[in-house]
């Protein structure tokens, strides 16, 4: 019994240990971000690419509104309820106080200034595939943006997923497995699409299915999914069905090139048929890109292998 009781001891030690080295932030250091010097323009591209005003802008907001990062949009989830926060330049409530570097480790390691684990409702496994010259960019562009004062409650999440440093371990199993790798012998046009599709547009966080963990089930990349629920009062549909967007007869098999771009500028489907939910945000969004990064984005997608909606 007495030596029964040491080794589960001794290895209930040993276990935490092993968490404790898993668990330790590893950020990016200064000398990781490369000389730049901010482009406020293409800044503005990516904010629109990524999405931002789409969860960071209050619920509900329009026009001028999108623009004001407050935050307060709610995403219920089998793990409780995540609030995005205001990333508004305003120091106190917002991001207004971080410096590029915080901003960067953020948005490719899931690292808050203070070294938490950011939980990944909050797509970093996809913008760790940006560029640090365009998140310097996207940085300087929301610097730029009005300041909101809106303090945003904490998530609303239950033991153990309220255990932040947790996330250390749903990293080591899955944040790899979103990075993107370039396209052999793509035209430029194929990796752009590739890049806004893996990177800023973040296309896999919805229509990727998941494994029980929130894990992507990458080998059925963009297949559809099942979405979450949207809580009240935030943006949004409630649970559904997300499509696929492969080239498969389930997805957009049959849609061509021209009727992909088009329907991101438009909102309309090659019925003429009005997108709903969340995916008119996201087309909205994409309207502001240039023709040429829509049309990159629906080669991107006829390219890459057709897959079922439900596995047999």
């Amino acid at each position: 019994m007495k030596r029964t009781l040491v080794s589960g001891l001794g290895l209930a030690f040993i276990c935490a240990c092993v968490f404790f080295v898993l668990s330790i932030p590893d950020p990016l250091q200064a000398d990781a971000l490369p000389t730049h010097s901010a482009n406020l323009e293409n800044g503005e591209l990516i904010f629109w690419a990524g999405g931002c005003a789409s969860c960071h802008a209050a619920p509900g907001a329009t026009e001028d509104d999108l623009l004001r990062l407050s935050g307060g949009v709610e995403l219920a989830t089998p793990f409780g309820v995540f609030k995005s926060p205001n990333i508004s330049p305003d120091p106190n409530a917002g991001i207004g106080d971080w410096t590029t570097l915080d901003f960067v480790n953020a948005m490719v390691k899931g690292l808050s200034p203070d070294m938490d684990h950011y939980y990944p409702a909050f797509p970093y496994p996809h913008y760790q595939n940006i560029t640090y010259a365009d998140l310097i960019d996207l940085k300087a562009y929301l610097d730029t943006l009005p300041l909101s004062s809106n303090e945003v409650a904490d998530h609303e999440l239950d033991f153990p997923y309220s255990f932040r440093r947790g996330v250390s371990l749903w990293k080591w199993r899955y944040l790899d497995r979103n990075r993107s790798q370039p396209v052999k012998d793509a035209t430029a046009q194929l990796e752009r699409g590739r890049y806004l599709v893996t990177g800023p547009g973040h296309c896999g966080a919805c229509h990727t299915p998941r494994d029980a963990y929130g894990g992507e089930q990458v080998e059925r990349f963009l297949a559809g999914a099942e979405s979450f629920e949207v809580a009240p009062d935030s943006a949004g549909e409630g649970g559904g069905r997300i499509p696929n967007i492969t080239p498969h007869k389930d997805g957009i098999g049959d849609w061509s090139e021209s009727d992909i771009a088009y329907s991101l500028e438009s909102g309309f489907d090659p019925d003429f048929d009005s997108f709903g939910g969340s995916m008119v945000e996201v087309q909205e969004n994409m309207a502001r890109l240039p023709a040429a990064d829509r049309a990159a984005i629906a080669a991107y997608l006829k390219s890459i292998p057709p897959q079922p909606s439900d596995l047999p």
